[in-house]
């Protein structure tokens, strides 16, 4: 299906470590349709713009394109960002290799830390503001423009400029930028107090750095993207996935391009929880297994969880609202190996999408979980997705897992995929009881959403494993992060301290300053040229008690007008007392409460499409689906498994496992003891047989 008559066609385009996944929806009839093509790693915009090919002649057809980007994931993960300086107050040079004195093991004394700014990058310079605001020393700006300057000497291409104590006066950081500015030979400049003007040195130093750091590389992407995409003839908008779930502006991202690390797993997330939603079902684990990664996220009640600090690795610390994604390597390309305590592992070494698995054919000759699946009959050898290969190799595969895992392990070669398949299973489950167990939530009131190429491979096994209620497998499960860049609203996030005890919080300055704020955020949702449905401002507090160390987050029940927010002391008293309830199930009586952060979020609330667009056809019948049987390994032996198009199923249809379910985005296996059922949206319903009668 091509898309050739203009019109408002919105293109979600979420770029994985294998694939590139994307989601097409025709606003003017409401059609969709869907493309999955290899990402191509050297540019990633050279894959999105083959995958748009494939479905649309014209570009201009297309009014707006969402995009998930893992650029800036890729360049910290592998340290590929630019050659970054910090220019800081004097006797704070080396505030990111201190960080918090942790260390890379928690239990052992070794280990070593390599901040991404060398310290012969890290420059200092004479300024001093103190903790209340007060400027005790005027920065020298003659001592600003020498340190640049030895910076560019010494091949440096950002430059990060970090004050202590500038989030209470930004006053000589702004300064400094000034001058700056007449020496620095490109807009790759970060300012900390810009970027977060919260207390806290090592994480407020740590989320400027690595924003410079990633703002040659994303800046030279997004401009190849945009200047492809022109080219050809689109004149729409391009709009970026943020690691909270919102989206920004090209040139947002550009300018705070930290704020894209952790985009298309969120893009996922969003997919998850309003497709769950829909369905009935607002408590949901997404799962999200790609050829490299297996993300896993927690929606409760319909809610994502935002973390107002993520470590992308050790070391690398952003402060900035992202969902709470736990990311562990058990993707379709991990590699499996027996260790030299001759221990069966998988991952996190992944061969990606290039070479690729065993099986691939394309040079790597170590087995990986597609390599186990697709021995186990549970991949179809023949008829691979994504459209990247027309063949597997069997024997291949076969052939080294045999040398890499049967043989050390002295067992036999199906034996050995479906351990390696199992030791996959585990990790997964374990990653799944930390968002959910370990933070008291009860597996059996949530469902599993698989989805991403392999995801729905795994479904059964990770019901059981973990006491799932059931598993929900969306329409299109592995381009379901697209899915999510559609419908992802547009949001910006903004934070300052207040570091005031409640009962002497000026209430009048704080009313204030939600409503500046907040016309600050109406203007940037203005000029984004996007049209929004409608809008929503949320504020929150950062607050604890007298003596505590970490705060709980407060949301506000506030209607932000253009004169006021009607915030008032008790307002907040109460609103704490809640959460903090909430949180540890009894309050403090008699301590004093201390406001730490105020964070604001200004949302444009996106169209979002009706998702019986996707259900069955009328006129299918179960029958029809039926392609025929295979043979596919389960609990130690052979069992003979029925083989359906999933998308030529009817709404109602059941499926009795063992079951293969094919389309072209991905592979859906239910287990013999598990049985399915499509519902009305054309998602599978994947459940114990006893569960479901």
């Amino acid at each position: 299906m091509s898309i050739k008559e203009s019109g408002r066609t919105v293109v979600g385009v979420d770029v994985g470590g294998t694939f590139t996944d994307l989601f097409f929806l025709n606003e003017a009839d409401g059609s969709c349709t869907v493309a999955k093509v290899p990402s191509t790693r050297g540019d990633q915009s050279i894959g999105i713009r083959d995958g748009i090919g494939q479905r649309v002649d014209d570009l201009s057809a297309i009014s707006t394109i969402v995009h998930g980007t893992t650029v800036g994931t890729n360049a910290l993960l592998e340290r590929k960002g630019a050659r970054t300086g910090v220019i800081t107050t004097e006797g704070f040079r080396d505030v990111l290799e201190m960080r918090r004195r942790d260390r890379p093991r928690t239990w052992g004394l070794w280990g070593t830390f390599d901040p991404i700014v060398p310290r012969d990058l890290r420059l200092e310079v004479p300024e001093r503001v103190l903790a209340d605001g007060t400027v005790l020393i005027p920065v020298d700006t003659d001592a600003v423009i020498a340190a640049a300057r030895t910076l560019l000497e010494r091949g440096a291409e950002s430059v990060c400029l970090f004050f202590i104590n500038a989030y209470a006066n930004p006053a000589n950081e702004q300064a400094a930028l000034d001058a700056l500015k007449s020496v620095w030979p490109n807009q790759h400049i970060s300012v900390a107090s810009d970027i977060l003007p919260e207390i806290r040195e090592f994480e407020r130093g740590s989320t400027a750095s690595l924003n410079a750091y990633l703002q040659p590389p994303v800046g030279s992407y997004l401009q190849k993207l945009e200047a492809g995409l022109r080219d050809g003839g689109f004149g729409g908008e391009v709009l970026i996935v943020q690691s909270n779930g919102g989206v920004m502006s090209v040139d947002t991202a550009r300018r705070l391009p930290v704020r894209t690390a952790l985009s298309g797993p969120a893009a996922g997330v969003i997919a998850g929880a309003y497709i769950a939603q829909n369905a009935g079902y607002p408590n949901v684990i997404t799962c999200d297994m790609g050829g490299t990664s297996f993300d896993v996220s927690l929606v409760a009640e319909g809610q994502s969880a935002l973390a107002a600090q993520t470590e992308i690795d050790f070391g690398m610390v952003v402060r900035t609202p992202m969902i709470e994604i736990t990311t562990i390597g058990a993707g379709g390309g991990s590699i499996a190996h027996v260790d030299r305590g001759g221990i069966l592992q998988v991952g996190p070494e992944s061969a990606g999408s290039d070479p690729g698995p065993v099986c691939y054919g394309l040079g790597n000759d170590r087995p990986t979980v597609t390599d186990a699946n697709t021995v186990l009959g549970r991949i179809d050898a023949d008829s691979p997705i994504g459209g990247k290969l027309q063949k597997l190799d069997l024997e291949a595969a076969k052939e080294a897992i045999r040398r890499h895992v049967a043989e050390p392990l002295g067992i036999e070669v199906m034996a050995a995929a479906e351990a390696i398949v199992r030791v996959a299973n585990a990790r997964m489950a374990g990653a799944i009881r930390l968002v959910s167990v370990e933070r008291g939530h009860d597996p059996k009131s949530f469902v599993a959403m698989p989805f991403g190429g392999g995801g729905a491979l795994h479904t059964g096994a990770l019901i059981k494993e973990v006491g799932l209620s059931r598993a929900l497998v969306p329409r299109y499960p592995g381009v379901t992060s697209a899915l999510g860049c559609v419908i992802a609203d547009m949001r910006h996030d903004r934070v300052e301290t207040l570091n005031a005890m409640l009962d002497d919080l000026a209430i009048d300055a704080l009313d204030r300053r939600i409503v500046g704020i907040a016309a600050d955020g109406e203007s940037l949702l203005d000029r984004a040229g996007v049209g929004f449905e409608g809008r929503d401002c949320r504020v929150e507090l950062d607050m604890l008690y007298l003596g505590q160390t970490h705060a709980v987050a407060v949301p506000l029940p506030l209607t932000v007008g253009r004169e006021t927010s009607g915030v008032t002391r008790d307002i907040i008293r109460s609103a704490f007392e809640g959460a903090y309830r909430a949180a540890f199930g009894r309050l403090l009586d008699g301590i004093p409460i201390r406001v730490m952060n105020l964070r604001m979020a200004s949302i444009g609330l996106r169209p979002k499409f009706d998702l019986s667009i996707l259900a069955p056809a009328s006129g299918l019948t179960k029958a029809a689906a039926l392609k025929g049987t295979r043979q596919v390994w389960a609990d130690g032996g052979w069992h003979e498994a029925a083989v359906y198009d999933r998308l030529a199923l009817p709404v109602g249809a059941e499926v009795d496992g063992p079951a293969i379910l094919e389309q072209a985005d991905t592979t859906i296996f239910v287990e013999p003891d598990l049985k399915g059922r499509v519902d009305e949206f054309g998602n599978l319903i994947i459940e114990r047989k006893e569960a479901a009668t």
